[in-house]
């Protein structure tokens, strides 16, 4: 591997000639071979977008020349398209690199996200120097300290972009695919509609509800979901601390700087941003990631109740409720032919696990003592992964449920209609008329003798057999009389 020799304020550092990053940076990678997972790459994104509105105000200000501002625009552009795949290498010569490949800095690392801040203000300064003919590492016409990272530093531009890229992958991937489903399960509470059958609690025969009423309560929780991600990307998009560059106080920027920041992120990314109220809150702590965190975990619990559900309803075929058939998506087992298992849902709940310990993780990371510490977080780069890592995989699970799992299932009507007939618990109906200890009775005598509620009472001659019908009718238990 050639290198070239680059330099910061510490000396001199060997970094691959290949690579756009800097001495920087290439401390960085040597200082934490923790885990081969870079930074996500939607932060990358995000400080993309980030760079390029500092550099745009600090010329709107008069504290930056207007033709380093340019050069610093198009190499945020370069590296936006280079993540998005519509450009091979960033660079000439780098040809056998992805662009990701520049910014290889692992998630474990310090918790500012100081080397992820410099990683990017390094690439954009090399990029600036092949675009001007100046060989990489010259640092003009862009410095990656004095231009690219003018007026900001690590504390405040770090929890900036994290939030950025937060708030853009709710927007544009979880609430669409949550809207998605919201749908699905509506057009199957409306397709169900009509179909009785028995309800449970407790796992134990209860009162008949319709199988419509059911997937209605499913497709309310992802209509409360929907809200509830909208709420998480407001927490996020409201309250970015750019602008109080160290510690919250704004030193070495302007004081309308943030606010003109979030203007222009704003105009470009397509969600209503603001600088925050306080820098002092939005620096020294990440709560807002912290709710926006409890939020998706919500979701995720969402996930669990009716991916579950789907589950004891598909159970069987023969020795379960196989109320509902699960569509067939792959044999269920190496050793018994034939067999055939929920894998959507167990994948939907296992994607709830992950996304309530990522919570946890990002909880802790927000604990004072632990993440957030006198006037500045210091788990940001764990917090950053573990949250675009919930909203990624709950918008995969939503399309996943609907592709493999609900626009193919299907009622079983007569095992429907088998569990409904035998229940016990259509009594109930009964205890207006008979009483309360009656109709227990009957339930006992029944569930003794093998045979249902209608012979029970028909054989105690306690209620005309019109009237029992129209009691007994399991339609009209599901509605209130």
């Amino acid at each position: 591997m050639t290198t070239r020799t680059e330099r910061d304020s510490m000396g001199e550092m060997e970094v691959p000639s290949d690579i756009l990053h800097g001495a920087s940076t290439q401390r960085a990678v040597l200082n934490f071979p923790i885990s081969g997972r870079p930074v996500p790459a939607s932060v990358i994104q995000a400080f993309a977008h980030l760079k390029e509105a500092c550099a745009g105000v600090n010329a709107e200000l008069g504290r930056l020349d207007p033709s380093i501002a340019d050069a610093i625009a198009q190499a945020a552009q370069v590296i936006r398209s280079g993540l998005n795949g519509k450009a091979g290498a960033l660079v000439a010569g780098s040809d056998g690199r992805q662009a990701m490949d520049h910014f290889p800095v692992d998630v474990f690392q310090t918790g500012s996200g100081t080397s992820t801040n410099m990683n990017v203000n390094e690439v954009l300064s090399n990029l600036a120097c092949v675009e001007a003919g100046k060989p990489i590492g010259a640092k003009e016409p862009v410095h990656p300290n004095d231009h690219a990272n003018m007026g900001q530093s690590s504390n405040d531009t770090f929890p900036t972009a994290m939030q950025l890229a937060g708030a853009e992958a709710i927007s544009e991937s979880l609430v669409p695919a949550l809207r998605r489903l919201r749908d699905v399960l509506r057009d199957k509470a409306a397709a169900f509609a009509e179909i009785v059958k028995l309800g449970r609690t407790h796992l134990m025969d209860a009162t008949p509800v319709t199988l419509g009423q059911e997937f209605s309560g499913y497709a309310e929780q992802i209509e409360k979901a929907i809200g509830r991600a909208e709420s998480a990307s407001l927490a996020l998009a409201s309250n970015l601390p750019i602008g109080g560059t160290a510690v919250g106080t704004g030193i070495n920027t302007h004081p309308d700087f943030g606010s003109k920041v979030a203007e222009r992120l704003s105009s470009a990314m397509g969600i209503a941003f603001a600088e925050a109220e306080n820098h002092f809150e939005a620096q020294a702590t990440r709560d807002c990631v912290v709710e926006a965190s409890g939020f998706l975990r919500t979701i995720a619990v969402s996930y669990t109740k009716i991916a579950n559900d789907l589950r004891w309803m598909g159970s069987g075929p023969r020795g379960g409720l196989f109320e509902v058939s699960l569509p067939a998506v792959q044999p269920g087992s190496s050793i018994m032919p034939g067999k055939v298992n929920p894998v959507i849902c167990e994948s939907a709940m296992m994607v709830s696990c992950r996304v309530q310990g990522n919570d946890l993780a990002i909880t802790l990371g927000g604990t004072g003592g632990v993440g957030s510490i006198l006037e500045l977080n210091v788990a940001m780069p764990m917090m950053a992964e573990a949250l675009l890592d919930s909203i990624e995989l709950l918008a995969a699970t939503a399309h996943m449920l609907v592709d493999r799992c609900l626009e193919g299932l299907e009622p079983n009507l007569s095992e429907i209609e088998h569990h409904l007939e035998r229940s016990l618990m259509t009594c109930t109906a009964l205890a207006p008329v008979i009483g309360y200890d009656e109709a227990a009775d009957i339930a006992k005598s029944a569930f003794k003798n093998g045979s249902t509620v209608r012979e029970e009472t028909l054989r105690r001659g306690l209620v005309e057999p019109e009237e029992l019908d129209r009691l007994l009718d399991p339609g009209s238990m599901t509605r209130p009389a």
